[in-house]
């Protein structure tokens, strides 16, 4: 397997948002959470060599090209922004990575039943849209069949527990690591040139679903 390194420098070279829309909150994922957030998937839990991923609001593709580069059988990344998309397959290219790109509001994804093996996603913390972040993570545990690995806020920690294995789900939700996210100063209401957010990497294993599904 690939050494965390390794991933972390490849990652490092990926193109980034030259103009983020604040409405769909994009924040770049640092190659550094990306890099460990994958491979924690893969060196602790086998989460994604020869697994088919789906990265859910991919922007660069940053997930998506870590969880090829890891081995993933298939990518799939998945966003509403087709200038996201383009960038997306400009990195994948420039790694030499195949990733399957579907331009589409995750809330409209339509998928039937865990047709993919692992979600990883950054979602809008829903600091624009609230509850943009739970959205997300619906669907995620509704096309899974294995593991859904995610960034939220960590103020948001209780609700999200409760929320995945009360009603979206799940049967288990545990946060393996408190991260700082540090957010760059890309829009005119940012006042620091950096801002720290505490996030939580969560892993959910979502409850078997014996139907086949398809796209």
């Amino acid at each position: 397997m690939m050494k965390l390194k390794q991933l972390d420098g490849l990652l490092g070279h990926l193109q980034q948002f030259s103009k983020p829309k604040v409405e769909l909150e994009q924040y770049p994922t640092g190659h550094h959470i990306a890099s460990r957030m994958l491979f924690t998937a893969e060196s602790s839990f086998g989460d994604v060599s020869d697994k088919v991923v789906a990265d859910f609001g991919c922007g660069c593709g940053t997930l998506g090209a870590a969880a090829a580069l890891l081995g993933a059988q298939q990518v799939i990344a998945i966003d509403i922004d087709s200038e996201s998309l383009e960038l997306a397959l400009l990195n994948a290219e420039n790694l030499e990575l195949d990733l399957d790109l579907v331009q589409c509001d995750i809330k409209n994804l339509g998928w039937r039943g865990q047709i993919v093996d692992t979600v990883v996603m950054n979602p809008p913390f829903g600091t624009r849209k609230k509850g943009a972040d739970m959205d997300f993570l619906f669907v995620a545990l509704q096309v899974a069949s294995e593991a859904v690995y995610s960034l939220h806020k960590s103020s948001t920690r209780d609700h999200v527990k409760r929320a995945a294995l009360g009603s979206f789900n799940a049967s288990s939700a545990e946060v393996i690591c408190e991260l700082r996210f540090d957010l760059p100063q890309l829009y005119k209401f940012h006042k620091k040139k950096e801002v720290d957010v505490a996030v939580d990497l969560w892993r959910f294993v979502p409850k078997s679903n014996r139907g086949n599904g398809c796209f």
